[in-house]
């Protein structure tokens, strides 16, 4: 395929997909899907997990080809062969999991594949330019020399998209851009999106938060089971019909009337947990918490403040430099504290932040995953040795897992890797709770889930709960946090600055309190008395 530079004109999409169809042996990903994206536009692409989004931007990327239909740029019929030529072609894209070398600097990554001469250093210094005056022009201000395993999410987001528009991006396609972001974070980058659409960049947003797409989009196309099933412009639709268009049913993400009662027994107390870092930077100074049976426990707060590393000290994945920990009648010191094993005979259970980085192996097939970290179990162990695993037993239990939570598709042999983020949180999901704990510690448990998913995860919190279990959910929505907490622990700087219960919190109250001000106050809460 020769290079080329199409232009539009005012009333020529910037590109359309024509008939597109894709499958993967029994899995039809995408069924005769057309959709057109106006020029100068945020373009907004929705649907629950599996619907077929990704796949169908990586066929516009060039890293599938289509069994049937073709595409369209400018008016004319283009053929994508592979990224490179999606890249000559102007089209950009930027994945839920940055690519991104983390030994290596900014600029070397920006250079990395698009070297312009022989000569390195040379090569350095015209790269150099050129992306400060793109950072000028966009905003997009990134430390260049700064390895890149030194820097803040933000800062990576904003690296990529400078990188794909070094490459001559004008269409640029972002996969769940704001799935790691923090509130501030992701008004930057909305910030940034509208400047290059004025400049004339053409944007498809893939995401499942329709907040979002309400506030940048201009239009939106919504897919559900590989096809396209509505499309139109955001002045004529809300969030609601949008959650329902994605489902094909209505959807309550809201509270839900009927909160079981907090029962007395106190199943996890932590107190004057403090965790220094090798630097010796403060991640966590004084923090008490106090989880009972029969409630859920939010943790508030802009992420870097503290939550993650709670998170973890609790679960038994670090140790605190100081305090105590009583889990049920288990007593821990900063000096002996937790380890993950001895967590799960006492039965708390951990759905981490991380889901690919900590709860799973990626190259395991899903019926491994649903067994990790509890394999040693005499159930899962051969007999009569107990040498080895049942396998057999775990293919038929974890397939009974993927049909209680709708886990797709529901096929155990498949490796981990192949399932969407979504079905990932769900496969995780599934193993912990199906261990019956007492507590579980849960990190952001919707983060890149579609809505659907989102309602199934609530229900399955709330049930947790009603059961007796005590939770404690670590989230970066503060919607999620109203929906679901009966108490709401705020952080900020590794200190807890507040602590309500839910009938006192509102998005301004929190946010108030995660930048460490009482509501109507310059003051720093105190933790009120449980």
């Amino acid at each position: 395929m020769t290079a080329t530079n199409p232009a539009a004109s005012p009333a020529t999409p910037a590109v359309r997909l024509c008939g597109i169809s894709k499958r993967f042996g029994a899995v039809q990903a995408n069924r005769d899907v057309t959709f057109a994206v106006a020029a100068s536009t945020v373009h907004g692409l929705v649907g629950e997990n599996g619907a077929g989004k990704s796949t169908l931007m990586a066929i516009l990327y060039g890293y599938y080809q289509a069994d049937a239909g073709h595409i369209e740029m400018a008016g004319h019929e283009v053929a994508i062969a592979n990224s490179q030529q999606a890249i000559a072609l102007g089209i950009g894209m930027v994945h839920q999991h940055f690519m991104l070398v983390e030994t290596l600097s900014c600029l070397d990554n920006v250079m990395l594949g698009a070297e312009p001469g022989f000569f390195l250093s040379r090569a350095k210094r015209q790269v150099k330019a050129q992306l400060e005056t793109l950072m000028a022009e966009t905003g997009l201000h990134v430390s260049l020399e700064a390895k890149v395993s030194d820097l803040p999410v933000g800062e990576l987001q904003r690296l990529e998209i400078l990188k794909a528009l070094y490459r001559g991006a004008r269409l640029l396609i972002l996969d769940e851009p704001t799935a790691v972001l923090t509130p501030q974070e992701t008004q930057q980058l909305f910030e940034t999106l509208r400047r290059l659409k004025a400049r004339g960049t053409t944007i498809i947003l893939i995401t499942h938060k329709l907040k979002e797409v309400m506030a940048l989009c201009d239009e939106v196309t919504v897919m559900r089971a590989g096809q396209v099933v509505h499309h139109c412009a955001i002045s004529e639709t809300s969030e609601e019909g949008l959650a329902e268009a994605m489902v094909g049913r209505k959807v309550n993400l809201g509270r839900v009337a009927g909160e079981a009662p907090v029962g007395e027994s106190l199943r996890l107390h932590a107190q004057g947990v403090s965790l220094r870092s090798a630097q010796g930077v403060n991640l966590l100074s004084e923090v008490e918490v106090r989880l009972h049976a029969g409630e859920i426990v939010g943790v508030a707060g802009v992420s870097g403040n503290g939550q993650s590393e709670l998170l973890e000290v609790l679960a038994g994945m670090a140790a605190p430099t100081a305090g105590r920990l009583r889990l049920g009648d288990a007593d821990f010191s900063a000096e002996a504290w937790l380890d993950p094993s001895r967590a799960r005979d006492l039965k708390l259970a951990h759905v981490p932040e991380d889901r690919q980085v900590c709860g799973m192996v990626m190259s395991f097939p899903a019926w491994e995953t649903a067994a990790l970290g509890y394999h040693d179990q005499a159930q899962y162990r051969a007999a009569p040795l107990g040498l080895g695993m049942r396998q057999s037993h775990l293919r038929e239990q974890t397939a009974q897992m993927m049909e209680r939570f709708d886990v797709r598709p529901r096929n155990a042999l498949l490796g981990s890797s192949k399932f969407s983020g979504g079905n990932q949180q769900k496969l995780i999901l599934a193993r912990e709770i199906a261990q019956a704990p007492l507590v579980l510690l849960v990190g952001q448990p919707t983060r890149g889930v579609d809505i659907g998913a989102i309602e199934f995860i609530h229900g399955q919190l709330r049930a947790l709960r009603d059961a007796g279990c005590a939770v404690l959910l670590v989230s970066s929505e503060l919607d999620e946090i109203l929906a679901l907490a009966d108490r709401v622990i705020v952080m900020n700087g590794g200190r807890i600055t507040g602590e309500l219960n839910i009938e006192q919190c509102d998005e301004k109250t929190l946010g108030l309190l995660m930048a460490a001000q009482a509501p109507g106050k310059q003051e720093t809460v105190g933790v009120s008395e449980q």
